[in-house]
């Protein structure tokens, strides 16, 4: 007879449940999600606006290489450099960093710095091995995220004087770029050459900065100090005049202010540019105080 075990006395078997299981599973996914949206998050706190800039030419510009600097600081990268509609410029989509946001407003100007070699400078010999880069200057306006962007920044930009006028009867050697002299100093610089509404002179604009602007009169007297002058005298030999090595190689203008000055001139004043200096300019001596940060 065959003893059968009471169904109660036999033990029942026991399935423990991994509570952890369906937790690390998704762990992986999880983690990588947070990493994720706080990668978004960093990004979009750091990234700025999105901006657009059309220039004539795009020549050296890469997304993802081409940096857009202000003081030489990096403040946004180009993402993506196309043509326009119409193919007649280079569409520039860039992104400024968070900390440059105020960047992207009305009045701004971008241009592209490149080597340039000319008579009166050297420029962005930098960018030789670095490539160009797109420079701005801030505007102050309402905010805006579409800019044409200039050839070549106005030599006045960022400057603070006076502009001046100087009629001649023919340009001699002076250029954009020559220097102006007060003694001996430079104080401006020439920044345009053209001819007269009626072609019958040519006019040059100038640019005086400050503090010395304040040096400029209605009764201030320019003349040219392009090249050698050159005068045989019988007593006195062989004179030479030369304001300086710079201006025999690039032209340049001097000019003297009478002991009584008159008043200040302003940009409507046109001046005449003489061949050279009468004797008694270069006698005058007037006073006329102008604040110099070395006198602070």
């Amino acid at each position: 007879m065959t003893d059968t075990a009471d169904p109660a006395e036999v033990p029942e078997a026991r399935v423990r449940r991994r509570r952890w299981a369906f937790s690390v599973v998704w762990v992986v996914p999880v983690v990588a999600a947070a990493v994720a949206g706080y990668l978004v998050y960093d990004r979009m706190q750091q990234g700025g606006p999105s901006i657009t800039i059309a220039f004539a030419d795009g020549m050296g510009v890469k997304a993802g290489q081409t940096e857009i600097r202000y003081r030489g600081v990096p403040i946004g990268d180009v993402r993506e450099v196309d043509l326009s509609h119409d193919r007649s410029r280079v569409i520039v989509n860039a992104r400024l960093r968070h900390s440059a946001a105020s960047i992207a407003r009305e009045g701004s100007v971008f241009w592209i710095v490149r080597p340039q070699i000319g008579a009166a400078s050297i420029t962005g010999l930098g960018t030789v091995l670095t490539g160009p880069y797109i420079q701005v200057l801030p505007g102050s306006g309402k905010t805006q995220t579409s800019f044409t962007g200039v050839d070549h920044p106005s030599p006045t930009l960022d400057r603070r004087g006076l502009k001046i006028v100087l009629a001649t009867a023919h340009l001699a050697s002076v250029r954009n770029g020559s220097p102006i002299y007060y003694r001996g100093i430079e104080v401006g610089t020439i920044i345009d050459a053209h001819l007269s509404g009626d072609a019958t002179s040519a006019r040059i604009s100038g640019f005086i900065d400050e503090p010395y602007s304040r040096l400029v009169r209605s009764g201030s007297r320019f003349w040219s100090v392009s090249g050698l002058d050159v005068h045989v005298g019988l007593f006195k030999g062989l004179d030479i005049s030369l304001e300086s090595l710079r201006s025999l190689a690039i032209g340049g203008v001097a000019f003297a202010t009478p002991d009584v000055s008159g008043a200040p001139a302003n940009a409507s004043t046109i001046f005449v540019l003489h061949d050279q200096a009468e004797k008694e300019w270069l006698r005058w001596t007037p006073k006329i105080p102008i604040a110099t940060a070395a006198s602070h």
